[in-house]
């Protein structure tokens, strides 16, 4: 603190030109520069690996919870892979791969111990969507697996330089019902697109079409299921069944909560085990068709092993093939796994590194292609698993990719015979918890009705359209709302109301908005007016370049129609009179509300900037504008007070502009100064003469306060301005600014 004011002094004195002394360009420098580069380095990369500081403390006791979790996640991911794969349009193994890549990679870089990586619904819907497109244009000139690996490979690119060059806060643009809305929409299309396969007429149509079409082709072809949907259909019932019989038995015996939980968390893989054993023993003695099929769609054969590990072949072609698809694709991969580790680190108590989560998502899928291995996120539904389980660090992720190991080296041959209504089961349950819940949904509109249509629009468009149309609507939604609330600012002119608390305490002075909103504040209490001539103005934005034009004419617009001119325009020549305003000509009757000479003429005007953070050039030349329009208006000097500053940058805008400085119109706010001042930090702006001022008028810490009876036991009772004494009309408070300005006007009405 004395450094500091030893620094301010020495800019005053160096520096005549601005006698107010204010922050400085250099600042503004080293708040982003470093004294030691070298150890901003290496502290640089050792944040890329979070592991180096938890796995020294790796306890038995952490260990137990991540054994168990990371089996229970294995048992659902494995027959999650291979349904996800399904979607994709790819090989059940290709989602194996990617199960066991995903939660492997992501442990070394993790800084959320909840999150599973690994393929999700609405991503490979995604990679389905763009092979399809791809293929359209160019052809059978590469296999779907080349274009989804080749995809992984340059989102997880795209995504790994978003997180090492710190710039994932461009994810925080895109706000929570956009993202609900096109999970949701993408939860609705995926589940139609497999319900026809549950039903075994997937190919009677197109279930790649948007999902109003898919619903209403299933419907017509209903008459047409195989058998099929007997294992379809049976396999979702019981999904269902066991879910909600274990969630009734958690609540009528609590005690055994734990038991019930890993019961119902085996579903999946009970009901997969049931299905396959019922298609084993229903086609085991049948012999398929010329083409190997058999009377009901079943998996057949996945290759042991790990049987596509090697240098991916990315095409230049291919990339520039995939160009216009990259920004869904990616915008999927950011937003879902980040949305998913923020919740969980919400929901447990620790913070998350959104770029350090980029780069694990980026290192994950970048090395994923090394296994022909589908793009990678964060999944909700195995995250929530996870975390349930009492996991207590990433290393579980290593459990459930032994677990995924196991599954492809020693059960691919009971894999043959999964039913693939199967699968289909599986992906209905797992995407109908992507659903917002109607409860949320309604939240959404009490919070924030405009976000609500951003929700319903984003669901809507990716339910008749495309998911892809779906996600670029809730982007450029979310940016317009943004931009919107940026341009248009609220504000308000306030007013006094005197409130006594009903403990104790004396009464005080609060300023509130004239107008009772609904909700806002009690309506029968009446505001009182400032002093005539003086107005109060709460700004609720920034005064930023595509706000200030419409700050200064709410600004004016109120003030002229609550005050009259400073000089009659009847007593003007015509000749002499603005032509945008030239008032009534010579003989008219004048207007009795315009000429009412019960308005008061303009002194002050008093700006609060509590939720002021930033003022650009146009603001600062926007509010030169204001003053010279009022001062035109009220034919006077119209002084402009200022409340709440608290950054440094905006006080540096307002020097700048002119404002803030003046003759000493009133005392200045004062407290104790710790250590005692001396002659060392006699800065010119702190001079303070208390022989000058009225002790009553002198706004300090409250004597009564213990915090300062504590602190006078070891100071001085010197006392100082709270802040400079050469802007005058810069007040700490609001309180005080407006009795400064109160002050002025008095003493201007009775000159």
């Amino acid at each position: 603190m004395a450094e500091g004011i030893k620094r301010w002094a020495r800019r005053a004195v160096n520096a005549p030109e601005n006698p107010v002394p204010t922050i400085s360009s250099k600042d503004w420098v080293k708040s982003y520069t470093t004294t030691s580069p070298g150890g901003a380095v290496v502290n640089y990369f050792k944040s890329l690996f979070p592991i180096i500081k938890w796995a020294p403390n790796y306890n038995v006791g952490w260990l137990y919870g991540d054994v168990i979790a990371g089996l229970t996640v294995g048992m659902v991911l494995v027959p999650q892979g291979m349904s996800y794969a399904k979607i994709a349009t790819l090989p059940a193994e290709y989602g194996l791969y990617s199960s066991f890549v995903g939660v492997f990679i992501y442990c070394f870089f993790a800084t959320s111990k909840d999150v599973s990586i690994g393929p999700v619904a609405v991503m490979c819907l995604e990679v389905a969507n763009i092979i399809s497109h791809v293929t359209e244009a160019y052809g059978d000139r590469w296999s779907n697996v080349q274009i989804a690996v080749t995809l992984s490979f340059i989102c997880g690119f795209i995504v790994l330089g978003i997180g090492l060059l710190r710039i994932g806060w461009l994810v925080e643009f895109i706000p929570t019902p956009a993202v609900a809305g096109f999970m949701t929409g993408s939860a609705i299309t995926i589940a139609s697109s497999q319900i026809p396969g549950l039903l075994g007429i997937a190919g009677l149509f197109d279930t790649r079409a948007s999902a109003y079409l898919v619903i209403i082709n299933t419907l017509k072809n209903l008459k047409y299921a195989t058998k099929d949907a007997a294992f379809g259909i049976t396999g979702l019932f019981f999904l269902y069944f066991f879910r909600f019989l274990f969630e009734w038995l958690t609540k009528r015996y609590p005690s055994k909560s734990r038991t019930w939980f890993y019961l119902s968390v085996m579903r999946n893989a009970f009901v997969i085990i049931i299905l396959t054993l019922s298609a084993y023993l229903y086609v085991r003695t049948l012999t398929p068709d010329s083409k190997g099929n058999y009377p009901i769609s079943i998996l057949k054969t996945v290759p042991r092993g790990f049987q596509h590990v090697g240098q991916p072949k990315i095409d230049p072609e291919l990339l520039r093939a995939l160009g216009s698809e990259l920004f869904v694709a990616t915008i999927i991969l950011l937003l879902e796994h980040i949305s998913i580790s923020k919740s969980f680190g919400r929901v447990n108590g620790y913070k998350i590194d959104p770029n350090q989560e980029l780069i694990a998502i980026g290192v994950t899928n970048t090395i994923g292609t090394l296994f022909s291995a589908l793009p990678a996120t964060g999944s909700f539904s195995r995250s929530a698993l996870k975390s349930k389980c009492g996991v207590r660090t990433p290393a579980a992720g290593w459990i459930t990719g032994i677990v995924v190991i196991v599954a492809l080296y020693g059960l691919t041959d009971a894999f043959f015979y999964i039913p693939l209504a199967g699968l289909s089961a599986i992906i209905i349950h797992a995407v109908a918890d992507l659903v917002t819940p109607p409860s949320q949904v309604y939240t959404f509109w009490l919070i924030s009705p405009l976000e609500f249509f951003i929700w319903l629009a984003s669901v809507l468009v990716s339910v008749f359209y495309t998911i892809e149309f779906g996600i670029y609507t809730s982007v450029l939604a979310s940016i317009v709302l943004l931009l919107i609330r940026v341009a248009k600012p609220g504000g308000a002119f306030l007013g006094r109301v005197k409130v006594h608390p009903t403990d104790t305490g004396a009464a005080r002075d609060v300023f509130v908005p004239f107008e009772a909103k609904e909700g806002l504040r009690n309506p029968d209490i009446v505001v009182e007016a400032p002093a005539p001539g003086v107005f109060v103005f709460r700004l609720e934005e920034s005064w930023t370049f595509p706000n200030s034009s419409l700050i200064n004419s709410t600004v004016v617009d109120y003030i002229k129609e609550h005050t009259r001119r400073g000089k009659d325009i009847t007593l003007t020549a015509l000749i002499d009179r603005p032509w945008n305003d030239p008032g009534p000509r010579r003989g008219a009757a004048v207007d009795p509300a315009a000429a009412d000479k019960s308005k008061p003429l303009l002194h002050a005007l008093v700006l609060d900037f509590s939720a002021v953070g930033n003022i650009d050039t146009t603001g600062v030349q926007n509010l030169i504008d204001t003053r010279k329009e009022l001062e035109k208006w009220a034919d006077q000097p119209v002084e402009f007070h200022f409340a709440n500053i608290l950054s440094p940058w905006v006080r540096r805008g307002i020097v700048a502009g002119g404002f803030g400085t003046g003759n000493d119109n009133g005392p200045v706010e004062v407290a104790p100064v710790v250590p005692p001042q001396n002659e060392e930090f006699a800065n010119p702006e702190f001079k303070y003469d208390p022989t000058t001022s009225k002790r009553k008028d002198i706004e300090s810490v409250d004597r009564d306060d213990e915090a300062y009876q504590g602190k006078q036991s070891a100071a001085s009772s010197t006392e100082g301005p709270l802040i400079s004494t050469l802007t005058p009309y810069i007040h700490v408070d609001l309180a005080s600014a407006v009795a400064s300005a109160e002050r002025s006007a008095k003493r201007s009405s009775s000159s």
